[in-house]
């Protein structure tokens, strides 16, 4: 149950998606008075060391983000992407790349003094070093972290105080049940707090569950009557490869999805903008794309 570690694909070209769409709601959020909860219902370890054992036994990052700091596109980066190379170099000293923040960092970054942030992590080991990297901040009682299950542990927290929410869905998938629990997840949510932001992250891998993600979401904003945005990211084929000596070769994640229900009215512009970016920088072969819907 506890196999997967975010450590070994921090930064990577799923992160670039998840988290410069990320700071892009939250931005736009922040322009209300009104305070608001973020809540991250599987937030790892917070922040990863992208020269530790970890991450360099994958070294996703270099075909991650990296790939943005030395973009060799003649135009200048799309504003939400240089927001989001921006929030990262904010945690690393100039012209160094050894620190990448998890999206419970990324969202504090963006938070006002009145908003509030609600951690759930339930890995011993990463909820351990959660705790202490967000002590670090020294933020009090802005943040809280609670070691228990997310999907079932947001369901105590909505509606919020202020009514107004967004929330962040991102599970390892390593656990089969996790692609039927995320739409469930969503739609006991959306029964309790209709006007809530949620924003969702699946990998898009050669599994039917995992193509099922996006077409739950879509259905059940569709029912509630709620606008939706889904974007997706693939940087290479998903055709397994066979080595020098006839062994199979699994490609790595080639792709991933964000869904969006009561997504921000600028967004679906702004990737309009990014994603091809996106695709130009991060790409591994001649299959890499993108996708753009809306509706609502």
């Amino acid at each position: 149950m506890f196999s997967y570690r975010h450590a070994f694909h921090a930064g990577n070209h799923a992160d670039v998606l998840k988290h410069t769409i990320l700071i892009a709601v939250l931005k736009h959020l922040a322009l209300k008075d009104t305070a608001l909860t973020v809540f991250d219902t599987h937030a790892g370890a917070g922040l990863y060391r992208l020269d530790g054992d970890y991450a360099q036994t994958s070294a996703e990052a270099a075909d991650g983000f990296v790939k943005l700091t030395t973009s060799q596109l003649k135009e200048p980066l799309a504003p939400i992407l240089q927001d989001y190379l921006d929030t990262v170099a904010s945690f690393n000293a100039k012209g160094q790349w050894k620190v990448y923040p998890g999206s419970p960092f990324i969202i504090q970054r963006q938070l006002q003094g009145r908003d509030k942030l609600k951690l759930f992590e339930i890995h011993p080991t990463d909820s351990k070093t959660l705790s202490a990297n967000i002590a670090q901040l020294e933020v009090g009682r802005q943040v809280a972290i609670l070691k228990e299950d997310g999907f079932e542990g947001i369901k105590k927290f909505l509606p919020p105080p202020a009514r107004r929410a967004l929330v962040l869905c991102d599970p390892s998938y390593e656990i089969k049940n996790d692609y039927a629990r995320v739409p469930a997840m969503v739609a006991d949510s959306l029964q309790r707090f209709a006007t809530g932001t949620y924003a969702v992250w699946y990998p898009i891998i050669p599994r039917p569950e995992a193509h099922d993600v996006p077409k739950k979401l879509k259905t059940l904003a569709t029912k509630a009557g709620k606008s939706w945005l889904h974007a997706t990211l693939t940087v290479k084929s998903s055709k397994l490869l066979q080595g020098a000596e006839g062994e199979v070769i699994r490609p790595g994640l080639p792709a991933s999805g964000m869904f969006i229900i009561n997504p921000p009215h600028t967004l679906k512009a702004a990737l309009q903008l990014a994603l091809p970016q996106m695709v130009a920088l991060l790409k591994q072969d001649q299959h890499a794309t993108f996708s753009l819907e809306s509706g609502g």
